[in-house]
Protein backbone atom coordinates (compact mmCIF):
# COMPACT_ATOMS: atom_id res chain seq x y z
CA UNK A 1 0.00 0.00 0.00
CA UNK A 2 1.33 3.44 -0.93
CA UNK A 3 1.52 5.89 1.98
CA UNK A 4 -0.10 9.24 1.30
CA UNK A 5 2.46 11.99 0.97
CA UNK A 6 2.26 14.89 3.40
CA UNK A 7 3.26 18.10 1.61
CA UNK A 8 3.93 20.96 4.02
CA UNK A 9 4.17 24.42 2.52
CA UNK A 10 6.23 26.95 4.48
CA UNK A 11 6.20 30.70 3.86
CA UNK A 12 9.69 31.92 4.60
CA UNK A 13 11.31 35.36 5.13
CA UNK A 14 13.72 35.95 2.25
CA UNK A 15 16.75 36.53 4.51
CA UNK A 16 16.11 33.47 6.69
CA UNK A 17 18.73 30.69 6.41
CA UNK A 18 17.77 28.58 9.44
CA UNK A 19 14.17 27.42 9.19
CA UNK A 20 14.56 25.51 5.92
CA UNK A 21 17.36 23.14 7.02
CA UNK A 22 15.94 22.80 10.53
CA UNK A 23 12.43 22.03 9.28
CA UNK A 24 13.77 19.44 6.87
CA UNK A 25 15.87 17.87 9.64
CA UNK A 26 12.80 17.59 11.88
CA UNK A 27 10.94 15.73 9.14
CA UNK A 28 13.86 13.46 8.22
CA UNK A 29 12.36 10.46 10.03
CA UNK A 30 9.02 10.71 8.23
CA UNK A 31 9.51 9.30 4.75
CA UNK A 32 6.08 10.46 3.64
CA UNK A 33 6.48 14.09 4.77
CA UNK A 34 8.34 16.88 3.02
CA UNK A 35 8.57 20.64 3.44
CA UNK A 36 8.42 23.07 0.52
CA UNK A 37 9.34 26.72 0.86
CA UNK A 38 8.13 29.98 -0.65
CA UNK A 39 9.99 33.20 0.10
CA UNK A 40 8.90 36.83 0.24
CA UNK A 41 10.99 39.91 1.10
CA UNK A 42 11.91 40.37 4.78
CA UNK A 43 15.29 41.80 5.75
CA UNK A 44 14.70 43.89 8.87
CA UNK A 45 12.67 43.42 12.06
CA UNK A 46 11.68 46.78 13.45
CA UNK A 47 8.62 48.95 14.11
CA UNK A 48 9.34 51.51 11.38
CA UNK A 49 6.76 51.91 8.62
CA UNK A 50 9.21 50.46 6.09
CA UNK A 51 9.89 47.36 8.20
CA UNK A 52 6.22 46.78 9.01
CA UNK A 53 5.30 47.09 5.33
CA UNK A 54 7.30 43.92 4.63
CA UNK A 55 4.39 41.97 6.11
CA UNK A 56 1.79 43.37 3.72
CA UNK A 57 -0.39 40.50 2.52
CA UNK A 58 0.24 40.93 -1.20
CA UNK A 59 3.71 39.31 -1.54
CA UNK A 60 2.84 36.73 1.11
CA UNK A 61 -0.29 35.66 -0.75
CA UNK A 62 1.64 35.50 -4.03
CA UNK A 63 4.16 33.15 -2.38
CA UNK A 64 1.27 31.08 -0.99
CA UNK A 65 -0.34 30.81 -4.40
CA UNK A 66 2.92 29.53 -5.90
CA UNK A 67 3.16 26.90 -3.16
CA UNK A 68 -0.40 25.90 -3.96
CA UNK A 69 0.75 24.85 -7.44
CA UNK A 70 2.48 21.95 -5.66
CA UNK A 71 -0.81 20.80 -4.10
CA UNK A 72 0.29 21.36 -0.51
CA UNK A 73 -1.73 19.78 2.28
CA UNK A 74 -1.14 22.85 4.44
CA UNK A 75 0.48 26.28 4.10
CA UNK A 76 2.19 27.71 7.18
CA UNK A 77 3.55 31.21 7.79
CA UNK A 78 6.80 30.12 9.44
CA UNK A 79 7.52 33.45 11.09
CA UNK A 80 6.77 35.42 14.24
CA UNK A 81 5.55 38.81 12.96
CA UNK A 82 2.19 38.64 14.74
CA UNK A 83 4.15 38.74 17.98
CA UNK A 84 4.54 42.47 17.41
CA UNK A 85 1.78 43.08 14.84
CA UNK A 86 -0.90 41.44 16.99
CA UNK A 87 -2.29 37.91 16.78
CA UNK A 88 -5.25 38.99 14.67
CA UNK A 89 -2.78 39.69 11.84
CA UNK A 90 -2.03 35.96 11.66
CA UNK A 91 -5.66 34.94 11.96
CA UNK A 92 -6.51 37.27 9.08
CA UNK A 93 -3.57 36.00 7.02
CA UNK A 94 -4.73 32.41 7.47
CA UNK A 95 -8.21 33.35 6.29
CA UNK A 96 -6.77 35.07 3.21
CA UNK A 97 -4.46 32.17 2.36
CA UNK A 98 -7.32 29.69 2.67
CA UNK A 99 -9.59 31.86 0.53
CA UNK A 100 -6.92 32.29 -2.16
CA UNK A 101 -5.72 28.68 -2.29
CA UNK A 102 -8.36 26.44 -0.73
CA UNK A 103 -5.60 24.96 1.47
CA UNK A 104 -5.65 24.94 5.30
CA UNK A 105 -3.30 27.54 6.78
CA UNK A 106 -1.51 28.03 10.08
CA UNK A 107 1.33 30.07 11.60
CA UNK A 108 4.18 29.59 14.04
CA UNK A 109 2.74 32.05 16.55
CA UNK A 110 -0.86 30.83 16.49
CA UNK A 111 0.52 27.32 16.96
CA UNK A 112 2.55 28.48 19.97
CA UNK A 113 -0.54 30.09 21.46
CA UNK A 114 -2.52 26.88 20.93
CA UNK A 115 0.24 24.92 22.67
CA UNK A 116 0.20 27.34 25.60
CA UNK A 117 -3.56 26.81 25.89
CA UNK A 118 -3.39 23.03 25.56
CA UNK A 119 -0.66 22.72 28.19
CA UNK A 120 -2.13 25.20 30.67
CA UNK A 121 0.71 27.72 30.50
CA UNK A 122 0.00 30.78 32.65
CA UNK A 123 3.45 32.30 32.82
CA UNK A 124 6.26 31.96 30.34
CA UNK A 125 9.77 33.15 29.54
CA UNK A 126 10.81 34.63 26.22
CA UNK A 127 14.10 34.46 24.30
CA UNK A 128 14.45 36.50 21.08
CA UNK A 129 17.07 38.35 19.03
CA UNK A 130 14.92 41.49 18.75
CA UNK A 131 15.25 45.16 19.70
CA UNK A 132 13.85 46.64 22.91
CA UNK A 133 10.73 48.09 21.27
CA UNK A 134 9.88 44.93 19.32
CA UNK A 135 10.36 42.84 22.46
CA UNK A 136 8.12 45.19 24.43
CA UNK A 137 5.39 44.91 21.80
CA UNK A 138 5.52 41.10 21.96
CA UNK A 139 5.28 41.16 25.76
CA UNK A 140 2.30 43.53 25.57
CA UNK A 141 0.43 41.32 23.13
CA UNK A 142 0.94 38.24 25.27
CA UNK A 143 -0.07 40.14 28.41
CA UNK A 144 -3.32 41.16 26.72
CA UNK A 145 -3.90 37.51 25.87
CA UNK A 146 -3.54 36.61 29.55
CA UNK A 147 0.05 35.32 29.67
CA UNK A 148 2.54 36.71 32.18
CA UNK A 149 6.19 36.90 31.15
CA UNK A 150 8.31 36.14 34.20
CA UNK A 151 11.69 36.48 32.46
CA UNK A 152 12.96 37.59 29.06
CA UNK A 153 16.21 38.04 27.19
CA UNK A 154 16.76 39.67 23.81
CA UNK A 155 19.81 40.65 21.78
CA UNK A 156 18.86 44.06 20.38
CA UNK A 157 19.31 43.00 16.74
CA UNK A 158 17.22 44.15 13.77
CA UNK A 159 18.96 42.73 10.69
CA UNK A 160 17.11 39.48 10.03
CA UNK A 161 20.12 37.70 8.53
CA UNK A 162 22.16 38.41 11.67
CA UNK A 163 19.77 36.32 13.76
CA UNK A 164 20.99 33.20 11.97
CA UNK A 165 24.57 33.86 13.12
CA UNK A 166 23.79 33.81 16.85
CA UNK A 167 25.84 30.92 18.21
CA UNK A 168 24.56 27.97 20.21
CA UNK A 169 26.34 28.95 23.43
CA UNK A 170 24.69 32.38 23.40
CA UNK A 171 21.28 30.77 23.03
CA UNK A 172 22.00 28.22 25.74
CA UNK A 173 22.99 31.03 28.08
CA UNK A 174 19.84 33.03 27.39
CA UNK A 175 17.60 30.02 27.96
CA UNK A 176 19.38 29.12 31.19
CA UNK A 177 19.03 32.68 32.46
CA UNK A 178 15.27 32.84 31.92
CA UNK A 179 14.83 29.32 33.29
CA UNK A 180 15.93 30.59 36.71
CA UNK A 181 12.48 32.22 37.04
CA UNK A 182 10.89 28.72 36.74
CA UNK A 183 8.27 29.59 34.11
CA UNK A 184 5.66 27.10 32.96
CA UNK A 185 7.35 27.17 29.55
CA UNK A 186 10.08 28.96 27.61
CA UNK A 187 9.67 30.15 24.03
CA UNK A 188 12.58 30.67 21.65
CA UNK A 189 10.66 33.13 19.54
CA UNK A 190 12.20 33.63 16.09
CA UNK A 191 12.38 31.29 13.11
CA UNK A 192 15.88 32.44 12.15
CA UNK A 193 17.53 31.41 15.44
CA UNK A 194 19.23 28.02 15.77
CA UNK A 195 17.30 27.23 18.94
CA UNK A 196 15.35 24.14 17.91
CA UNK A 197 18.39 21.82 17.76
CA UNK A 198 19.15 22.73 21.39
CA UNK A 199 15.70 22.04 22.81
CA UNK A 200 16.10 18.36 23.62
CA UNK A 201 19.30 18.86 25.64
CA UNK A 202 18.07 22.01 27.41
CA UNK A 203 14.75 20.44 28.39
CA UNK A 204 16.62 17.53 29.96
CA UNK A 205 18.90 19.91 31.81
CA UNK A 206 16.29 22.41 32.99
CA UNK A 207 13.09 20.36 33.32
CA UNK A 208 11.02 23.06 31.60
CA UNK A 209 9.18 22.72 28.26
CA UNK A 210 10.82 24.80 25.54
CA UNK A 211 8.76 25.76 22.50
CA UNK A 212 10.80 26.96 19.54
CA UNK A 213 8.76 28.67 16.84
CA UNK A 214 10.18 26.56 14.01
CA UNK A 215 9.07 23.51 15.97
CA UNK A 216 5.60 24.94 16.59
CA UNK A 217 5.21 25.49 12.83
CA UNK A 218 6.12 21.87 12.09
CA UNK A 219 3.89 20.57 14.92
CA UNK A 220 0.80 22.40 13.67
CA UNK A 221 1.49 21.78 9.98
CA UNK A 222 1.81 18.05 10.53
CA UNK A 223 -1.40 17.97 12.55
CA UNK A 224 -3.35 19.80 9.85
CA UNK A 225 -1.90 17.51 7.17
CA UNK A 226 -2.97 14.41 9.10
CA UNK A 227 0.51 13.34 10.24
CA UNK A 228 1.56 11.88 13.58
CA UNK A 229 3.65 14.46 15.45
CA UNK A 230 4.92 11.75 17.83
CA UNK A 231 7.05 10.43 14.99
CA UNK A 232 9.19 13.60 15.13
CA UNK A 233 11.78 12.32 17.59
CA UNK A 234 14.58 14.04 19.52
CA UNK A 235 13.24 17.54 18.94
CA UNK A 236 11.67 18.12 22.36
CA UNK A 237 8.70 17.25 24.51
CA UNK A 238 6.35 19.21 22.23
CA UNK A 239 6.23 16.31 19.79
CA UNK A 240 5.97 13.63 22.49
CA UNK A 241 3.55 15.21 24.92
CA UNK A 242 1.35 17.70 23.05
CA UNK A 243 -0.12 15.22 20.61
Amino acid sequence: MTTKRLLLGMLTPSSNTVLEPVTSAMLAGLDEASAHFGRFPVTEIALSDRALAQFDDTPILRAAELLAHGKMDVICWNGTSSGWLGFEADRDLCRRIEAATGIPACTSVLALNEIFERTGVKNYALVTPYTDDVQSRILDNYARAGYACVAERHLGKRDNFSFSEVDADTLRGMVREVAAARPDAISIFCTNLRGAPLVEELERELGIPIYDTIATAVWKSLRLAGGDVRRVRNWGTLFREVA
